[in-house]
């Protein structure tokens, strides 16, 4: 069994602490967010990707499905080796693995070498996973939220334009040159990372069975990591719901938008990634308390809002938009407390306590999708809105019965 972890103040002293440039701290925004769209490119091109390359509808469905199963694998077999191997050789690994992973998407005429390579993309893709404690490494603790802050809107924005920008690229081009677009951007910030990120060698001499067995010790034994964690799982579950159901009301004889708005209106949602420094901010001056408070009633009022008059009306749309951008507010603020909350524990433990983190939440959100595909087509939104507004409050819950 792996020995408790450490508290911050304990282990403050095997930190070391680089000056983290702005330049720096930008680099890693924009790394984050230019790896991390790798997941979300082939969402709202599966159709077309299904029919070039001779699948079924049904198997379709692999073209993002297995993306997503990667970068869960990812999250527990590769994230924790940040905390056993040397950090910038791990991460520009993975940059290459992500490229060569796309390269193979953009070729593939059948198939078989595509889902493979989607699979890749995925596992590939957690080195933004690997970049964000790196980063709260090197700040310092009294501005480690502001920085893990501000790296996470990289990677916010990064994950709402993919979908547009992968949209537009498809129609100006087609999908082929919007893998090859991820191509060559992972090639550019591979070579930028090489050249300017810092080493950073982690103490631990564990060996790689023994640094997976301690994943599960960690989630049982330190409850900060399991709340945080069970409650952005419920927060991610009602962002995935939402953003599973709303494109098919927005696509419905109610409104009748078709891509090109859908895709627009995923872009003005990509509004709410402002809160990733604000929250980091918030963190770092200890409200942590009223942060997640003010998250979870966020996330539960974007549901109820689009209630407030029937669907089809001018003004119902803006009730979306704003719900839209309101949700990925309250999600991202939950996400970057929590995160600050955790990285502060213990140095040596960073990438597996958020390697935990995230496949927890990811977890959550693979359920949301499912649960809300099956309450809209039972109830509409009315019954998946309701489903969306219960679990922020069911976390809500949760939270008040934590001791201070």
């Amino acid at each position: 069994m792996a020995p408790p972890i450490a508290t911050a103040s304990a282990t403050e002293g095997l930190e070391d602490h680089p000056t983290m440039s702005a330049a720096l701290t930008l680099l890693f925004a924009a790394a984050c967010g230019l790896i991390a769209a790798n997941l979300y490119y082939a969402q709202p091109l599966a159709g077309p990707i299904g029919q070039s390359l001779g699948m079924s509808p049904g198997a379709a469905g692999l073209v993002v499905t297995l993306t997503q199963i990667g970068y869960g694998l990812g999250l527990l077999l590769i994230v924790p080796l940040g905390d056993l191997v040397e950090n910038k050789r791990l991460v520009l690994i993975l940059t290459g693995l992500a490229g060569l992973a796309a390269l193979g998407c953009a070729l593939s005429g059948s198939p078989a070498p595509f889902l493979v390579s989607s699979l890749l993309v995925g596992i590939a893709s957690v080195a933004v996973q690997v970049l964000v404690p790196f980063a709260a490494h090197m700040a310092p603790h009294e501005s480690r939220g502001r920085v893990v802050g501000n790296v996470m809107s990289g990677l916010m924005v990064g994950i709402m334009l993919a979908r547009p920008v992968a949209s537009m690229i498809a129609n100006f081009f087609s999908w082929h040159a919007v893998f090859l677009f991820s191509v060559a951007a992972m090639l550019v910030i591979g070579v930028v990372l090489a050249v300017a990120l810092p080493s950073r060698r982690p103490t631990s001499k564990m060996t790689y069975p023994a640094l997976l067995a301690s994943l599960g010790h960690l989630f049982v034994s330190e409850p900060v990591l399991r709340r945080r964690a069970l409650y952005q799982a419920g927060l991610f579950a009602a962002f995935s719901l939402f953003w599973t159901v709303t494109p098919l009301v927005l696509a419905g004889p109610a409104f009748g938008i078709g891509q090109d708005g859908i895709a627009l209106f995923a872009l003005a949602g990509a509004a709410g990634a402002i809160a990733s420094p604000i929250a980091g901010r918030l963190a770092d001056r200890g409200l942590i308390r009223p942060a997640t408070v003010f998250a979870m009633l966020s996330v539960a009022a974007a549901f109820l809002i689009t209630h407030l008059t029937g669907e089809g009306s001018t003004l119902s749309l803006a009730l979306f938009v704003f719900a839209a951008i309101l949700l990925d507010f309250g999600v991202t603020t939950n996400m970057i407390v929590g995160q600050r909350a955790i990285f502060g524990l213990s140095p040596e433990h960073r990438s597996r306590l958020n390697g935990v983190f995230m496949a927890t939440f990811f977890t959550g959100g693979a359920i949301g999708s499912a649960v809300g595909g099956w309450a809209f087509a039972e109830g509409g939104w009315l019954f998946a809105s309701l489903i969306g507004t219960a679990l922020p409050l069911l976390a809500l819950a949760g939270f008040a019965t934590e001791r201070r």
